[in-house]
C-alpha cells in the first residue's frame, strides 16, 4: 500500500471545503446581515499556483457566499460549487463530467459533511483543527489550522512531489 507522500505523486485534481478549510471558520456577521470570511492571502497564492500549472481544481461547500465564491475566481478556480447541501452526489457528477477516477483526486475538508466524498478519495487530508471524525479517515493532517495556511501545505506538497513547485508571476 502507498504511503501518504508517494500518493501525492498521482494527484491530478484538488477539492476543497471553504468554511474550516479555506477560511480559519470565523464568520464576522455584519449589522447589514453581511457574513464576512477570513481567507489567507499563501494559500490563495498556492492555489493560483495549481491552476497555471494545470491541476483541476474545485471548491463543494454548503455555504453561500458570493465573495467567496469571487476571490476564489481571482486565483483561477473555476469549478465553485456553493450551496450544495449533498456534496457526495456533486462530487460524484464532478468525476463523471471530468472522467476522474477517486485515487487520483485529493479532497481537503474539515467537519462531517465532508465525511462521505472524504472515504472515497484517493487522498482525504484536513487540517489540524478539523473534527476529530475527520482526522480518523484522514491520509494527512497538516500542522496549519483552517484559514491558516493548511491549504498552502497540502498544494505545496503536492505540486512539490510532482516537481512543479516554483516562482511564477501572479
Amino acid at each position: 500500500m502507498l504511503n501518504f507522500k508517494q500518493k501525492l505523486t498521482g494527484i491530478s485534481t484538488l477539492i476543497f471545503d471553504v468554511d474550516g478549510v479555506l477560511t480559519d471558520g470565523k464568520v464576522l456577521v455584519m449589522e447589514s446581515g453581511e457574513m464576512v470570511r477570513n481567507m489567507n492571502s499563501k494559500d490563495g497564492y498556492a492555489l493560483h499556483l495549481a491552476v497555471t500549472k494545470g491541476y483541476r481544481m474545485a471548491v463543494i461547500s454548503g455555504g453561500n457566499n458570493v465573495a467567496v465564491k469571487n476571490a476564489l475566481a481571482r486565483t483561477g478556480i473555476s469549478d465553485v460549487f456553493i450551496g450544495i447541501h449533498d456534496k457526495l452526489a456533486c462530487y460524484e457528477d464532478y468525476l463523471k463530467k471530468n472522467n476522474l477516477n477517486n485515487s487520483e483526486v485529493l479532497y481537503v475538508g474539515d467537519d462531517l459533511p465532508d465525511h462521505e466524498v472524504m472515504s472515497r478519495v484517493g487522498l482525504a487530508v484536513c487540517p489540524n483543527n478539523a473534527a476529530v471524525e475527520i482526522k480518523q479517515i484522514c491520509h494527512y493532517v497538516s500542522p496549519c489550522n483552517g484559514g491558516e495556511g493548511c491549504v498552502r501545505d497540502i498544494v505545496e506538497q503536492v505540486l512539490r512531489s510532482q516537481g512543479k513547485w516554483e516562482i511564477v508571476k501572479w
